[in-house]
């Protein structure tokens, strides 16, 4: 590769280190040079480095510091190590930011997202991240959307997508539908409203269909994956095995005789059920009320319609509920239960109706004590009587109460009482998840717009893909924008107002866009070929990549975008797009950047500029103290750790390639062995802890090394040492890893004209792997005095010899007479007196 004029000119021996001049000086470098961009090279082994990309809120934080310098860590590493590297960098870039920043300033919201791209980008470049920019994308772009859409019409025709109406999240002041993964302790994830049901028609996936095959998996993830991300997801998407049991529920009140199912964990249980419950604001419970109690149940609706998921399952919640005037039929006991309608059983959980077994349930006992509903119980805990006690009792034990199930423990139970009721036709065994289908329509602007058209002959028509994308019209802006329950792109009715591809009749686009998870969901298979103009991506150079071979971002993904990513993976690869099950074969979460033990917010006062202290310090000083500070899953406190003292071991480092004065090509065979040792050790080690994530010991062995070779150098006859340009140029190497400025201009100092990052790792001797000596314990009276380095295969005069020659060993003696020394080389000198 060529070196430009002015690099090789100021590639000098300056005394002092200028981080600033130095990162001027190499930047332009990297990019006429191109080292980052993968090389393509025929046979060569390929690995796919990806961090989360980020949002385009405003410029850089200190969270980024950290998560890029991770994420680069790796990517440099496996590079060093020899393989094509894949590194690239893009922008999560359509979300609700951006359109209010868009209301507030009456702007379009690409105006905001594009000026903020720019503005990071400059700022990743001046970072030093080993990105591929030629791959660079953005998922606002119609040029990516397009594939969105592309994508979206294939799930359609697989049918997993579809459209209903049902109850959903609705935060009143983004004036949007939310995900229920987007719903956090009753509060809308972004801007923290209370969120609220409402009634809409809207889009889903059927992520559902792929529950089982999300949890079977994980197995391929295990050891790669942090355990509590796989206990995260596997949590959420909650399998239970039970049984669905059908309940005849009875006529009367004006309504005739139907059956009603629910789902249940515990079918050997069905002898204590007392009463029914159906979720107030489900259809069914519209659908099976009595007429005179149908007033009652509206006015109850009414009344908890305000109360989000988590506060409706509250233990602590007193219980509400309203009688329907119905009953159903236990198909066991043939018993009438009076059904309740009540806000503790939620609507989108099995059928949205439970049988209530009060003594083996707090939930059902609390509402019984407050409806005074009769409590039965029917396992046998050796508790006391819950009905008694006001607690229930949910250990296992025997059946008692319970007919023919008597005597029967949990699981011989349930096993009997589902062989009963499949035999009288009233249920079967069943297995169901939590997990509920994923929401992804929204009713803002900056989003994907949905590629379907609604035509009142035709129904819901595809969008041709030649028409693909259907983008956001430009005129839109400021008030335009603001929310009203709709999407805006509903009053812009020349954007709207379309003719059927069907029928040519006048026909509607829809109006709502994609959550921006659907987005993110795929945009690691783009970047394999992100310009491809016929597929989303070209099939060879999937079959070139793969899957993400390490992807770095925050645990707060977990549930989220991780799974969704996972599920989408599994849909492309079920198109035969793809050929592997799981997008991300290894996981590293970083922590937080706190700053005196809190996250940095304006509000705390603690905030801390991430230009400040690069501008203060160097980019690889920060860089050095986010590696140095910890794990990568442990939060860093600014406040405990010292940029500056990572720019003083920097300059320290700097300062061994200046005094270096053999010339590169040395043989490394002679010169100071313990230096050559700890170097070969040294590089050997430092793999093993990077592979292993442990990136802040890698550091504390690059500083150890730094030492000794400034101490080689210092003892006066070391320049010219070849161990010390050996040591030199693995500093270099290491530092590329984490200082990539400083480690760019040490290598160019000592000599070479390419890019350090093509330096390779360099080969590991193993014979200095091993020890040549030992520690050998020197006692006096059977007590430590000294400890003596000594050869492996000393003789047992001459570790005597030098036990006895010992200071610490001559001063403890004082002048006593010696009785016997008892040698046992290599390791114990014991001296009598």
């Amino acid at each position: 590769m060529i070196v430009s004029a002015e690099v090789e000119s100021t590639a000098s021996n300056e005394k002092s280190y200028d981080f600033a001049k130095i990162e001027a000086k190499w930047q332009p470098y990297w990019e006429e040079t191109k080292v980052f961009e993968p090389t393509g090279e025929a046979g060569k082994e390929r690995r796919y480095v990806l961090d989360m990309f980020p949002y385009p809120s405003g410029d850089l934080h200190m969270g980024h510091a950290e998560a890029f310098a991770i994420g680069d860590v790796v990517a440099r590493f496996w590079k060093q190590r020899g393989f094509d590297v894949l590194h690239p960098i893009g922008w999560d870039s359509f979300g609700l930011p951006a359109e209010n920043a868009a209301i507030k300033n009456n702007t379009h919201p690409k105006d905001w997202t594009y000026k903020n791209i720019e503005t990071q980008a400059n700022s990743f470049k001046r970072y030093g991240i080993m990105v591929d920019w030629s791959r660079r994308l953005h998922t606002s772009d119609p040029e990516y959307y397009r594939w969105t859409q592309w994508l979206f019409q294939q799930f359609y025709k697989k049918g997993l997508a579809y459209r209903k109406y049902s109850q959903v999240n609705w935060c009143p002041k983004d004036q949007t539908v939310l995900a229920n993964e987007q719903v956090i302790n009753g509060e809308c994830e972004r801007c923290h409203s209370q969120v609220t049901k409402k009634s809409l028609n809207q889009w889903y996936f059927k992520i559902t269909d792929y529950a089982q095959e999300l949890l079977d998996d994980m197995k391929q993830l295990e050891g790669t994956w942090p355990e509590r991300v796989l206990a995260m997801q596997k949590n959420w998407i909650g399998r239970s095995e039970g049984a669905e049991v059908r309940f005849e529920v009875t006529a009367g009140g004006g309504k005739e005789a139907t059956d009603i199912t629910v789902f249940t964990t515990r079918p050997d249980t069905l002898y204590g059920a007392t009463f029914f419950v159906v979720a107030a604001d489900s259809q069914l419970a519209v659908d099976i009320v009595a007429e005179d109690h149908a007033e009652a149940l509206d006015a109850y609706r009414e009344q908890i319609k305000a109360l989000s998921d988590i506060e409706r399952q509250s233990s602590e919640r007193e219980k509400t509920g309203i009688f329907t005037g119905r009953y159903a039929v236990n198909p066991l006991t043939g018993e009438k239960l009076p059904i309740w309608a009540s806000e503790y059983v939620l609507a989108d959980y099995g059928t949205g109706a439970i049988m209530a077994v009060p003594a083996h349930d707090q939930r059902d006992l609390d509402f019984a004590r407050t409806f005074d509903i009769p409590v039965v119980t029917v396992v046998d805990t050796g508790e006391d009587d819950p009905a008694e006690t006001g607690v229930a009792t949910s250990g296992d034990g025997k059946l008692i109460n319970s007919g023919e199930l008597t005597g029967l423990d949990k699981t011989s139970g349930i096993a009997k009482a589902i062989e009963i009721i499949e035999k009288a036709g009233t249920g079967q065994g069943k297995t169901i998840y939590r997990l509920r289908d994923w929401l992804l329509s929204r009713q803002r602007f900056w989003g994907t717009p949905i590629p379907v058209i609604h035509c009142d002959d035709c129904g819901e028509v595809l969008v041709p893909e030649d028409q693909l994308p259907v983008q956001l019209p430009d005129d839109l802006k400021g008030e335009d924008l603001a929310p009203k329950g709709q999407s805006p792109l509903a009053a812009a009715s020349s954007w709207n107002t379309v003719e059927c591809p069907q029928c040519g009749k006048t026909a509607h686009r829809d109006s709502d866009t994609m959550d921006t998870f659907v987005d993110s969901s795929w945009y690691f298979l783009r970047y394999v070929s992100p310009h491809a103009d016929q597929a989303p991506f070209d099939p060879e150079a999937m079959k070139q990549w793969g899957a993400v071979d390490m992807y770095v971002g925050g645990v707060e993904h977990a549930i989220l975008h991780l799974l969704y990513a996972r599920f989408f993976t599994k849909v492309v690869r079920d198109l035969g797009l793809i050929e592997h099950d799981e997008p991300f074969k290894a996981l590293t979460n970083q922590g937080q950047v706190l700053n005196q033990g809190k996250a940095m917010s304006k509000s705390l006062g603690n905030g801390v500029d991430l230009g400040e202290q690069l501008n203060a310090f160097g980019v690889d000083a920060v860089r050095t103290t986010m590696v140095f500070a910890s794990p990568p899953e442990d939060d860093v406190d600014w406040a405990d750790v010292s940029p500056g003292g990572a720019q003083k071991f920097l300059a320290r480092a700097w300062r061994v390639a200046q005094d270096v004065t053999s010339q590169p090509g040395v043989e490394f065979t002679s010169g100071d062995a313990k230096l050559h040792q700890l170097v070969h050790r040294t590089m050997h080690e430092t793999a093993e802890l990077v592979e292993a994530g442990k990136f802040n010991v890698m550091v504390a062995k690059t500083m150890e090394l730094v030492n000794a070779t400034r101490k080689t150098i210092d003892s006066g006859a070391g320049s010219q040492d070849p161990a010390v340009r050996e040591a030199a140029e693995a500093i270099a190497i290491l530092l590329s890893l984490f200082a990539p400025y400083t480690a760019e201009d040490m290598w160019h100092m000592l000599g070479h004209d390419t890019p350090v990052l093509t330096a390779g790792w360099p080969e590991v001797d193993p014979k200095q792997l091993v020890d040549d000596t030992v520690t050998a314990i020197v006692q006096v009276k059977g007590k430590l005095k000294d400890r003596l380095e000594v050869p492996k295969d000393i003789s047992e005069e001459e570790l005597q010899k030098l036990a006895l020659a010992s200071d610490a060993v001559q001063k403890s003696l004082g002048g006593s007479e010696i009785r016997k020394v008892i040698v046992r080389a290599p390791k114990l000198v014991n001296i009598v007196i």
